[in-house]
């Protein structure tokens, strides 16, 4: 399993629940949360691919429900 980590804009419940349908339809992803207590509002996906082969998939899903993403660099 590999987990990747975003800094987003999602920041509280009604956010949450936004962006659901849009990451649940990424097939990919085995699971996903956002941390909206730190100020940074990590997003985490739990995935069987490589980052090369989610992340733009992560980050377009989300841009499309309205929110900022960025790949934190590791």
């Amino acid at each position: 399993m590999n987990q990747i980590q975003f800094k987003t804009n999602i920041n509280c419940g009604s956010c949450i629940k936004s962006v659901t349908p849009f990451l649940n339809a990424l097939d990919e992803i085995d699971t996903w949360q956002v941390d909206t207590a730190v100020a940074e509002k990590i997003l985490t996906v739990v995935t069987e691919l490589s980052q090369i082969e989610i992340e733009q998939k992560v980050i377009t899903a989300v841009s499309s429900a309205g929110f900022t993403i960025q790949k934190i660099a590791e």
